[in-house]
């Protein structure tokens, strides 16, 4: 169950990181940045909360 967990958390922020580089490209750097720390988010909260390890 946690691989699952783990292959749906990777694509989500491959999807939105994906998002985050178009907004950086259409030259809305201030959204980019924001999108980009959600990422990160996406990336790190889950293992102090669902994966504990």
């Amino acid at each position: 169950m946690k691989i699952i967990t783990v292959l749906a958390l990777i694509a989500i922020a491959v999807y939105t990181f994906g998002f985050a580089v178009t907004l950086w490209r259409e030259k809305q750097k201030m959204g980019a940045v924001a999108v980009f720390f959600l990422t990160l988010s996406i990336i790190v909260l889950p293992f102090f909360s669902v994966l504990k390890y």
